[in-house]
C-alpha cells in the first residue's frame, strides 16, 4: 500500500509539473507570449463609413424590339460563281447580307460578297426573290462596298445612326444572314474603334469598328446596330483562327456613307488621282520587274538605288504625275511631307488629299533625291 501510494505521489508530481510547464509556454489570444498588455492597432480612418448602396441598373432596351424594327429591311444575297478548272466549268456558291436604304430597292452589301458573281439574288425578309441585273450592280473594291438594286417599291428601309458617338462599350446587333441559312441576330458591344487590318496582302481596310457580336460567314455586308436600331456599320470581316473569339470587324457609317453615296449618284467613286503604278520596293518586284520585257525596258534596276519607299511602275501620258516630271523607275520616300515605305500607306495618304490641291513629293531617281509638286485630279470612271 505504502509502496503504491508513493508512486501515486510521484505520478501527480510529474503530472503537475508538466501541465505547468506547458502553461508556461501557451500563448494568449492576443498572440503574445508574454504577459505584457496587448497593443490596439491605430484607425485607418475613424470617420469612414462604407458607401451608399446604388439603386438598381436601369434595364436595357429589349433587343427583340430592335430586332423586330430591323430585321424587315435585312435582305439574304446569295451568288453563283462560275470557274474553270482542268477538269471543266465548276459553280460556286456564295452567301452573303445586304439592307435596304432605299424603298425603291437600294440596297447596301459588300464589295467581296458580289465581287465576280455570274448570279445574285436577293431574298427579302418577307419571302419575296429578286434576281439582280448586272447593270444594277455597283461596287467600291477599296472599301470593300457595293450599291445594288432591285425592281421593288415601298420597301422597310434602315435609319442611319453615327458612328462617332459611339463609346467602347456601347451595345450593338448583327443581323445578316449568318452561314447563308437565313437571318439571325447577334448582341454584343463595342470593343475598339478606329481599327485598322490587312484583308488581304493588297487590301487594307480603316476606320472599323471591333465589336463582339458574333461574326459567321453570310453576315457580310449585313447592319451593325445600335440600341435604338440604327445603323452604325457595315458587317465586312472578322479574324477566325484558333484560340480567338469575339473579334469581328464592321465599316462605320460614317466613313462609309460618302461612299454609298456616290455609288448612289455617280455609280463609280471618285477620289485624288495622279496615274501612276505602283509596287513596294522590294527583292522580289524587282526580280518580276527585271523578268518583264515590258517594264525592263523603261526601268534599270540596276539603277536603283533607294533602300526605302515605292516604286513608280508606269506614270500614264499626261497625268499628273507625267506633268510633274515622275517616270517609271522612280522611288517615292515621301508624300505630302509624310513618309511611305508601302503601297497602303501611300493611298491612304493620296485619298485623304484634296482633288486639285497641290502634294508635295520626294523622291529618287537613281542615286539623287528630287522634290515637285503634283495637282492630283478626279480619277477617271472605272472601265
Amino acid at each position: 500500500m505504502k509502496k503504491n501510494l508513493a508512486i501515486t505521489v510521484i505520478s501527480l508530481a510529474i503530472i503537475l509539473t508538466l501541465i505547468l510547464s506547458t502553461l508556461a509556454g501557451c500563448v494568449d489570444v492576443t498572440g503574445s507570449t508574454t504577459t505584457e498588455p496587448p497593443t490596439t492597432p491605430s484607425p485607418i480612418n475613424p470617420s469612414w463609413t462604407p458607401p451608399a448602396t446604388g439603386s438598381a441598373t436601369d434595364e436595357l432596351p429589349s433587343i427583340a424590339d430592335v430586332v423586330a424594327l430591323v430585321k424587315p429591311a435585312v435582305v439574304s444575297i446569295n451568288t453563283e460563281i462560275v470557274s474553270q478548272s482542268v477538269f471543266g466549268d465548276f459553280t460556286q456558291e456564295g452567301a452573303g447580307s445586304g439592307w435596304i436604304i432605299d424603298e425603291n430597292g437600294i440596297i447596301v452589301t459588300n464589295n467581296h460578297v458580289v465581287e465576280g458573281a455570274n448570279t445574285i439574288t436577293v431574298t427579302l425578309d418577307d419571302g419575296r426573290i429578286f434576281t439582280v441585273e448586272p447593270d444594277s450592280v455597283h461596287t467600291d473594291v477599296l472599301n470593300d462596298l457595293a450599291i445594288i438594286s432591285i425592281d421593288a417599291s415601298n420597301l422597310p428601309t434602315l435609319s442611319i445612326g453615327n458612328s462617332s458617338r459611339l463609346r467602347v462599350g456601347d451595345w450593338v446587333i448583327a443581323i445578316g444572314n449568318a452561314l447563308g441559312l437565313g437571318i439571325r441576330a447577334t448582341e454584343g458591344i463595342v470593343s475598339r474603334e478606329g481599327v485598322q487590318i490587312q484583308v488581304d496582302q493588297n487590301q487594307v481596310l480603316y476606320d472599323l469598328l471591333e465589336t463582339t457580336a458574333v461574326i459567321n460567314p453570310g453576315n457580310s455586308g449585313g447592319p451593325l446596330v445600335n440600341l435604338s436600331g440604327e445603323v452604325i456599320g457595315i458587317t465586312s470581316a472578322k479574324i477566325a483562327q484558333v484560340g480567338v473569339e469575339g473579334m469581328g470587324y464592321a465599316i462605320s457609317i460614317d466613313t462609309a456613307m460618302p461612299i454609298i453615296q456616290q455609288l448612289v449618284n455617280n455609280g463609280y467613286v471618285t477620289r485624288p488621282w495622279l496615274g501612276v503604278n505602283i509596287a513596294p520596293l522590294s527583292p522580289s518586284v524587282l526580280a518580276a520587274v527585271a523578268m518583264d520585257p515590258e517594264l525592263s525596258s523603261q526601268i534599270d534596276v540596276n539603277e536603283i538605288t533607294a533602300d526605302k519607299g515605292i516604286l513608280l511602275l508606269t506614270v500614264a501620258a499626261g497625268s499628273p504625275a507625267d506633268n510633274a516630271g515622275l517616270k517609271p523607275g522612280d522611288v517615292i520616300i515621301s508624300l505630302r511631307g509624310e513618309e511611305v515605305t508601302d503601297n497602303q500607306g501611300f493611298m491612304q495618304v493620296l485619298h485623304s488629299s484634296i482633288i486639285g490641291q497641290p502634294l508635295e513629293i520626294t523622291y529618287y531617281r537613281s542615286d539623287t533625291e528630287f522634290n515637285t509638286t503634283v495637282v492630283p485630279i478626279e480619277s477617271p470612271p472605272p472601265e
